[in-house]
């Protein structure tokens, strides 16, 4: 069947298409294939597109796509009076954001915290947020609650959390072991890292590194009643502890009031010794002595408020120096 000529026109050009390319290949360059050999088929590539992603910011992060349109609430929350018409158009402005600080809270789960406590001190924050920001200077309240939430929920773990109260600098220590440890756990084959491994790692001194390290068993407190590791028998904590030995008193006294005894007059030091070391009644005492037992019982109020005396000052002095 005869072609017409515009098919004949498409057909010419069809076949001049290798001829074209074998011209716009250099003289030196070889040729793709072999003659005679059929053309391999390459698969279609998959184009990425190079655009970011709608909420932008690295990888993870939320992009407040669902924050809440609240510009023309917190204009109007900064022109009312106190009042109740403006504590309701606050609750909804904090209600409006909950989401947003629930989602913040989450970041410091798993840390000895529950979840719903974390997110009543994130929900704090966010309600000291409303209450400070002032749309007049132009921020996002997004770009001033963020800061201010988790602020909070950082000073929470600071001040409420720790079982056992360390220094400051002890606790920014700690967070840099903490760090550092997390690091060198993932490249390290099997086992921590050392604190010569630390050190080198953060650039802090071993004494720094073992003072972060002790810090670490502080943020929580061990039960006096938990059994001890390796105890079968129920041997707790509280078993390793002593108590006070009131003997040990009573020796401190005794020492103490020695010498002031061999400063008594003999009669004064025997009537101290029949009543307190032989165990006399007065009456005896007054009968072996052929006074009476008043006045035996004059004798020993005063040597002993004397002694009490002597010894009291003399225990000052010592505790003084």
């Amino acid at each position: 069947m005869p072609m017409t000529p515009q098919a004949e026109e498409q057909h010419t050009a069809t076949e001049r298409i290798p001829e074209q390319r074998a011209a716009r290949r250099r003289p030196d360059q070889a040729p793709s294939r072999p003659p005679g050999k059929p053309v391999r088929r390459s698969k279609p590539r998959r184009v990425t597109s190079s655009k970011a992603p709608p909420g932008g910011g690295r990888r993870g992060r939320h992009s407040h796509h669902d924050a809440p349109d609240t510009a023309a609430d917190f204009e109007r929350l900064c022109a009312l009076p106190e009042g109740p018409e403006r504590d309701e158009l606050r609750r909804r402005v904090v209600c409006a954001w909950l989401p947003m600080s629930e989602r913040l809270a989450l970041r410091f789960r798993n840390r000895g915290e529950s979840a719903e406590d974390l997110q009543q001190v994130a929900a704090l924050g966010l309600v000291k947020a409303v209450d400070r920001y002032d749309p007049e200077r132009g921020c996002a309240f997004e770009s001033f609650a963020v800061p201010t939430i988790v602020g909070e929920v950082k000073r929470h773990f600071r001040d409420h959390m720790w079982g056992l109260h360390v220094p400051r600098r002890v606790q920014e220590l700690r967070n840099r072991v903490r760090a550092a440890r997390q690091e060198l756990t993932r490249s390290v084959d099997d086992r921590g890292p050392t604190p010569e491994e630390i050190a080198e790692h953060t650039g802090m001194s071993l004494e720094e590194v073992l003072l972060g390290s002790q810090a670490l068993d502080s943020f929580t407190t061990l039960s006096l009643d938990a059994e001890l590791p390796g105890a079968d028998d129920g041997y707790s904590l509280a078993d390793t502890l002593g108590a006070p030995e009131a003997g040990f008193d009573l020796v401190l006294d005794r020492e103490a009031v020695k010498p002031k005894l061999r400063n008594l007059p003999e009669r004064e030091r025997e009537i101290l010794y029949m009543r307190f070391f032989c165990d006399m009644t007065q009456s005896r005492i007054a009968d072996r002595l052929g006074i009476s037992q008043m006045h035996v019982s004059r004798i020993i109020s005063r040597t002993c408020r004397r002694l009490a005396d002597q010894v009291g000052g003399r225990q000052e002095e010592y505790a003084a120096s």
